[in-house]
């Protein structure tokens, strides 16, 4: 069996995308599985190695040259792939315009099916347009977790139920040689930065949660994605007794800093729900969104606080700590 999963964006949702393919394999154990994805994300999906063909797409930075030659030779070589295989099924978990014509590109085989959502999650942006490429139409609740979404989805259109927990399947990524910044001792990442303001846990919150980990011996690092988020690492970093900030990441780099973290600590991002896949000890701060959306919930290794208007106070914070690493002397 050949599928073909769309999913484009954005790292978070292309990560809550991944326990498709465990399911479908648990399923279909020789089903071969190809996927569409943003170019940025590429070798992110390239971590899961029964994923056989990661195909780029560029809609992104195809945007702002349509009329340039290279970009109209690069969105032709794009078609070409995605048509080269003809699929048993295609997937298209996103459910807008833009996915739904990548899956209507995409040839099927004469009993092949289309499928995909049948309507959107609440405050989803979902394109009710997306479902005249559809031959199925998967409804689910208002309130579907991320995770469960794309689950579902592939569950209907093969026929199976979901009864497990959700399996990331991602490998670490492979360095010839380690990143000179990363530390050989245990350290605490700290997610600090996400592109919307309301998203963002108080400063002074970071600070006083540093100097708790200091009192346990460990050391916290700060990843920073463009120019207003270094600035905020160096105020919190200056304020901090045992902060380190990082040069500026890759993708790859940023995936292996979540992947090695003793704790994650983190808004609601990209970064946070990567070190929950790979259930590392992750404590997820939901400040000003909906935490059934996207909450880790597949491992015990995984703390949720606060909630939408509700942010979690440092005290809660601290009680996580205790719980997932032990008393302040670090034994459970």
């Amino acid at each position: 069996m050949k599928i073909l999963i769309v999913r484009v964006s954005s790292l978070g949702d292309v990560v809550h995308n991944m326990p498709m393919v465990a399911d479908i394999l648990r399923h279909h154990p020789h089903a071969q599985i190809d996927w569409v994805v943003e170019e940025a994300y590429v070798n992110l999906v390239r971590l899961n190695a029964r994923v056989r063909n990661v195909i780029p797409y560029a809609l992104r930075r195809w945007r702002k040259s349509l009329l340039a030659p290279a970009t109209r030779a690069e969105m032709r070589a794009f078609y070409h792939r995605v048509r080269s295989e003809r699929y048993d099924i295609v997937f298209d978990t996103q459910g807008l315009l833009k996915t739904g014509i990548v899956m209507r590109m995409a040839r099927i085989t004469p009993n092949g099916k289309r499928v995909g959502l049948a309507n959107g999650t609440e405050g989803s942006g979902y394109e009710g347009a997306s479902r005249v490429f559809h031959t199925t139409s998967v409804p689910v609740d208002v309130h579907t977790h991320a995770v469960l979404r794309g689950r579902l989805v592939a569950a209907a259109g093969l026929g199976y139920t979901v009864d497990t927990p959700a399996d990331f399947m991602l490998q670490p990524p492979h360095f010839d040689a380690l990143p000179a910044w990363l530390p050989e001792r245990p350290y605490a990442a700290f997610f600090h930065a996400t592109a919307r303001a309301s998203k963002q846990w108080a400063s002074g919150n970071w600070v006083q949660l540093s100097h708790l980990l200091d009192r346990r011996g460990l050391p916290v690092l700060l990843a920073w994605g463009n120019d207003a988020e270094y600035a905020v690492a160096q105020r919190l970093a200056a304020q901090m007794p045992n902060a380190q900030i990082l040069p500026r990441l890759s993708m790859m780099e940023a995936v292996l800093f979540a992947q090695r973290a003793a704790l994650a600590i983190g808004v609601d991002t990209g970064l946070t729900h990567i070190a929950a896949a790979y259930n590392r000890p992750t404590i997820e701060l939901y400040c000003d969104s909906p935490r059934w959306k996207t909450e880790g919930n597949w491992s015990g290794n995984i703390i949720n606080l606060g909630e939408q208007g509700a942010p979690p106070s440092v005290a809660d914070v601290a009680g996580a700590i205790n719980s997932l690493l032990g008393g302040a002397n670090g034994k459970r």
